[in-house]
């Protein structure tokens, strides 16, 4: 494996961000079963899912500059890097030709690369498989109406607007009960 295999994720992305494509293979080596695995619980079949992570990929490798390195948490932005392309993938094949025309490099810059708040604990792959049980348990212990939520605003990325259609409800009313998801979850992670 060599040295790659001893460096951070961090590590590993700034090699990137010099156009190491060495680094790239490492951060697809590390992240591509994770991501594939999200992928396939979004994606309507794995040939798009295996599409999309090619294209994760080459976003990873052209977008690499627009990472916040202070903030360095790799593993929450190509989670989030992933989910966002995959979203717009699925929004795409419902909207209507007009919509798919706009994708840019603007586009991509702005809906697609997470923007992640400072204040979001960083995450690494290790600490990610270590709590993988845990987080199950947590998910599973939620109300079906918290894992409809959570499952149609993160995995499907449908909007607050989009959800209270859905279930034929108030915005408001929605948004009380993503709120109250997220607490619920987050109870159930610290009571695990």
């Amino acid at each position: 494996m060599g040295k790659y295999s001893e460096l951070t994720d961090l590590e590993v992305l700034k090699k990137v961000y010099q156009k190491d494509p060495r680094a790239l293979e490492e951060l697809y080596d590390r992240y591509s079963p994770l991501l594939y695995s999200l992928l396939k619980k979004i994606s309507p079949d794995e040939k798009t899912a295996e599409i999309i992570l090619v294209e994760v990929f080459v976003i990873i490798w052209e977008k690499t500059k627009l990472f916040d390195f202070k903030n360095g948490n790799v593993y929450t932005w190509l989670v989030y890097l992933t989910r966002n392309r995959a979203i717009d993938s699925i929004k795409r094949s419902r909207a209507s030709s007009e919509a798919i025309d706009n994708y840019d490099e603007k586009y991509e810059n702005f809906f697609i690369i997470p923007k992640l708040d400072e204040k979001i604990d960083s995450l690494d792959l290790s600490t990610a498989f270590n709590i993988k049980s845990k987080m199950e348990k947590a998910l599973e212990a939620l109300t079906d109406e918290h894992k409809y939520i959570i499952h149609t605003s993160f995995y499907e990325g449908y909007t607050l607007n989009e959800i209270a259609q859905k279930m034929n409800l108030p915005v408001e009313s929605v948004r009380e009960k993503v709120t109250s998801a997220a607490h619920r979850l987050k109870d159930n992670l610290i009571g695990t």
